[in-house]
């Protein structure tokens, strides 16, 4: 699967940019601000229906009203068009081949795509909300059915949570109503407690496999899935929780405070790594994440790596651009603000590839 003609009008710094990139490997350089960050977005966008970067407001190109993003994509060797239209404030719509879906949640996971950002060492170093959403963006992309449960559970949760502040700010209490939904939250949690359950099974040896390759076997990486539900009744917990979620107005127990521990030869990641280390950790979770994809969707997703080489010492750069080598990634976007590490890819690299220069919101070759 691959990207092969992408059109930008109005999105973020582009105001029309028309780009056509390699099958293979795709190499952007660009000083910081430039657009090349934006870029990947709009590859990202097209395959979650969403921006990486909050709201779609945000990605906006100032003084516009609309923005539309187009791409031509090859998957299983058949032609798909992709086009997203929004104007803020109005519905936003996304088509395929002129079809439009009626939900854009049942895009998600047909177009498989993985996204290495400078920020996500916050996967490490943030609170368990950031690693939730990496367990989501990757069990969204593997199970529709996963996306769904997620969404009712996340609105009945919502729903709970308003019920009580809403009782503190009356000084009532409403059991009944907490009950009623108390038994919708139990269906979408089991479901999602078993999906990630499994999906951990088969991610860690993956991402084992890569760190070990990136940092040549010299530390021990651990990948460990931490639930309140495990081996406990929701239902039960619940009711033994009830007087503290009354006390702290909010659902105290659920998935919604699942966690994975990261760690570096049985020590803390967080406290422990090196900024090489922690870099290396990260990407691993995300080469790890694009094989679980590869596997189990039968194509090869799109790899978005930005920034790629920050704060990787010259031993770590040269694994990894050996790995980027000889594995088979399918198509592969790297940004740096380096002409002369894409230029050593490059001259590495035995396939097709593509070269784009960003200036300001325009691209040349």
């Amino acid at each position: 699967m691959h990207l092969q003609k992408l059109i930008l009008t109005n999105f973020k710094n582009y105001e029309f940019q028309t780009l056509e990139f390699s099958p293979r490997l795709n190499l952007i350089t660009g000083l910081n601000g430039m657009g090349k960050t934006n870029l990947l977005d709009a590859v990202y966008f097209l395959c979650m229906g969403k921006s990486r970067s909050g709201t779609d407001r945000n990605v906006l190109r100032m003084g516009a009203d609309f923005f539309r993003l187009e791409g031509l994509f090859f998957r299983k060797r058949k032609k798909e068009k992709i086009v997203a239209k929004v104007a803020p404030g109005n519905q936003k719509t996304l088509e395929r081949n002129d079809n439009l879906y009626p939900r854009i949640g049942d895009h998600v996971g047909w177009l498989p795509i993985v996204y290495k950002a400078p920020g996500d060492t916050a996967l490490a170093m943030d609170g368990s909300e950031e690693r939730r959403r990496f367990l989501d963006n990757t069990l969204c992309q593997l199970n529709q059915q996963y996306l769904q449960q997620l969404i009712s559970y996340n609105k009945v949760l919502q729903m709970r949570n308003a019920a009580l502040k809403q009782f503190a700010e009356k000084h009532n209490f409403n059991e009944a109503l907490l009950s009623t939904y108390d038994r919708h939250l139990l269906e979408p949690a089991t479901f999602i407690l078993a999906q990630r359950i499994n999906f951990i099974t088969r991610f860690e040896p993956l991402f084992q496999k890569y760190y070990r390759l990136i940092c040549s076997e010299k530390e021990t990486p651990d990948c460990l899935y931490r639930s309140q539900l495990t081996g406990q009744d929701y239902a039960t917990l619940l009711k033994q929780t009830l007087e503290k979620d009354r006390v702290l107005q909010r659902t105290t127990a659920g998935i919604h405070k699942d966690d994975l521990v990261f760690q570096l030869n049985e020590l803390p990641l967080k406290r422990f790594a090196s900024q090489g280390q922690l870099k290396s950790f990260v990407l691993s979770l995300k080469l790890a994440q694009y094989e679980c994809l590869k596997q189990e969707k039968d194509v090869r997703p799109i790899l978005l790596l930005d920034d790629l080489f920050d704060k990787l010492d010259d031993e770590r750069v040269n694994q990894l651009i050996q790995l980027l080598v000889k594995e088979e990634f399918g198509q592969v976007f790297i940004t740096d603000t380096h002409p002369e590490r894409t230029e050593e890819i490059a001259r590495k690299f035995k396939g097709e590839y593509q070269k784009f220069i960003i200036e300001n919101g325009t691209s040349r070759h």
